[in-house]
């Protein structure tokens, strides 16, 4: 009994030291069997996506409730049954065999070997390095170099320029199959290097350049409270990176199955994710939406419309609303030494794989190179940040621009002098009708203050002859106050339901009720058998009028039906209210 028990002990003590987040050689993860990142924020182990049986090696949040996974080993190759095993092996791979032995997946490394071991990051990373060696440039293997649909801070979203290492996202194939689906988010190096969704090999969504401060087409990506975000580019690599500012905080970048690059952000509170941005916004972020030429704005209608100087390459397409084919220029161009530029601001720049990238020029010496070079189109600075630097030329055909109300950029597009020449023209004759409007607008505008001040002196005459009057002659007196159509009190008291009755004096009852803007009135409803008539309802206006107390209602208007006379009050639920109405 006693051996029993020590074997069970023993057990025990290989599974506790199987949790740790380190694997050795020889060592084995059965499934069923995980191991946790240090700092508990990971964990790896088997695992089977939502509805479906396959058996995966994959790593997942630790301390998310919702069972969420950022990388998948053998996403290709996926086992039936729970007969897997993840093991190190001496040349310094992680291998995953099945229950035949089979290698299914194995980690790719050529560098030399010496006492590998696997280990888990907090990070969420998966390195195999060589003893205590925790330097990330002398791993042997990381799966940070190899990303599946999820980016997490600290990975690099990009290329090695040395080595040709392309870091880019794949979508899986459902939410419940892993493997490789129709999507890919990756940095096409092309001229100056922006991030490209494809279906297929077809462009779905473009991000635009970098311009020192964010990818020309994320005017959403600003300083924030979540995360730090950078965009390395030098001679040995390019990609875009990002760091948690709260390390409390867990976040994750992530290309859906359908293609949309959407960043998500955990809240403990509600227990589930929620999305914090999304690359793909409305409609304008569809690729080349407007084709060649053709320019997206998404509060007007219909959205696309063609760049100054150009018009529909089809008409009758885009008047059904297909503007694929784009727009061509009204007058073919010539290049000449008189050419010039027209400036657009606040958009989306074109797009830079037909571009050219020289970050030592000014924007001066810029539009001088573009002007002697015929097959260039159009021009800018490469980065925005204090008042612009770099060159950053296009050739060919620009397309897949459109416009922003914030953070959108200046560009400069070739036209000939004659069209230049045509817009100011237009431009000058706008002017012009602007300061003609903005001059009879004045004129206007003071006739009619003068106009109102002349109809308020002789309103404000009629009114104190009134009020004389009404002094001499009761009968004649003017109220002037504001008058309830019957229908709006009905409304207001639930048509003098009791509920809303406040009691009945000497002449009737009051009701309260409550108009369609939400004030609250007091109604005193006249008895039809009363003896109050019209002098009576005056003589009760007149005096309110004349008290002027805080602690007394206001008289709002009256009602007068037929035979039905109610004078409106503000409703104060004070004993003032009840004095005076009933008093």
């Amino acid at each position: 009994m006693e051996g029993f028990a020590t074997l069970v002990l023993v057990f025990s003590i290989l599974r506790i030291s199987i949790a740790v987040d380190t694997m050795t050689v020889n060592q084995i993860i059965t499934d069923g069997e995980t191991i946790t990142s240090a700092g508990g924020s990971f964990e790896l182990g088997f695992f089977s996506p939502d509805s479906s049986k396959n058996r995966y090696v994959g790593i997942w949040y630790k301390k998310v409730a919702t069972r969420t996974v950022v990388w998948v080993a053998n996403r290709q190759i996926p086992l039936t049954d729970s007969s897997g095993v993840l093991k190190v092996t001496d040349r310094g791979t992680l291998v995953i065999l099945n229950g035949t032995n089979t290698t299914i997946w194995s980690s790719n490394s050529s560098r030399p070997a010496q006492n590998p071991n696997a280990q888990l990051l907090d990070s969420g990373n998966l390195v195999m390095k060589n003893g205590n060696d925790s330097d990330s440039e002398n791993f042997l293997w990381q799966s940070f170099d190899y990303p599946c649909d999820t980016l997490l801070p600290g990975m690099k979203f990009g290329r090695n320029r040395v080595t040709g290492l392309d870091r880019y996202l794949s979508s899986w194939k459902t939410t419940d199959d892993p493997s490789i689906g129709n999507f890919t988010y990756r940095l096409d190096p092309g001229g100056s290097p922006q991030l490209l969704v494809r279906n297929g090999s077809t462009v779905t969504f473009r991000s635009g350049p970098w311009n020192g401060l964010r990818f020309s087409g994320f005017p959403q990506l600003r300083p924030n409270s979540v995360y730090r975000y950078a965009f390395i580019f030098n001679d040995k690599e390019m990609y875009y990176t990002f760091e948690l500012v709260n390390s409390s905080v867990i976040t994750r970048l992530v290309l859906s199955p359908e293609g949309y690059a959407q960043r998500f952000t955990w809240i403990d509170r509600t227990g589930d994710w929620i999305l914090y941005s999304s690359a793909q916004t409305d409609d304008c972020d569809s690729y080349a939406l407007c084709g060649v030429y053709g320019i997206c704005k998404i509060n007007r209608s219909p959205k696309c419309e063609c760049m100054k100087g150009f018009e529909p390459k089809f008409q009758s397409n885009w008047d059904m609303a297909d503007w694929s084919d784009g727009c061509v220029r009204s007058t073919p161009m010539v290049c000449q030494k008189s050419n010039g530029f027209l400036k657009y601001s606040g958009v989306k720049l074109p797009d830079t794989r037909n571009s050219w990238l020289n970050e030592s020029m000014n924007l001066k010496e810029c539009a001088s190179l573009c002007l002697r070079n015929c097959s260039c189109t159009a021009y800018t600075n490469s980065d925005i940040r204090g008042g612009g630097s770099g060159c950053l030329l296009w050739f060919g055909d620009l397309t897949d621009i459109r416009e922003y109300t914030e953070n959108g950029q200046d560009f400069y597009i070739r036209m000939a002098k004659s069209e230049l020449d045509a817009f100011a023209m237009t431009s000058s004759g706008s002017k012009g009708a602007k300061r003609k409007w903005v001059i009879v607008s004045t004129v206007s505008i003071v006739g009619m203050i003068l106009l109102s001040l002349v109809l308020t002196l002789y309103v404000l005459r009629k009114k104190r002859l009134r009020r004389k009057g009404a002094e001499n002659n009761e009968r004649e007196e003017d109220l002037e106050l504001p008058l309830f159509d019957l229908d709006t009190i009905l409304n207001a008291t639930d048509n003098f339901s009791n509920d809303n009755k406040l009691g009945e004096g000497g002449f009737g009852p009051v009701y309260k009720g409550m108009l369609q803007d939400g004030k609250e009135i007091a109604v005193k409803r006249l008895s039809k058998e009363s003896r109050q008539g019209l002098d009576e309802f005056k003589n009760e206006v007149i005096h309110i009028s004349k008290l002027q107390h805080r602690n007394l209602v206001k008289l709002l208007g009256c009602c007068i039906h037929g035979e039905e006379k109610m004078l409106i009050y503000e409703y104060m639920p004070n004993k003032s209210l009840d004095f005076f109405i009933f008093g």
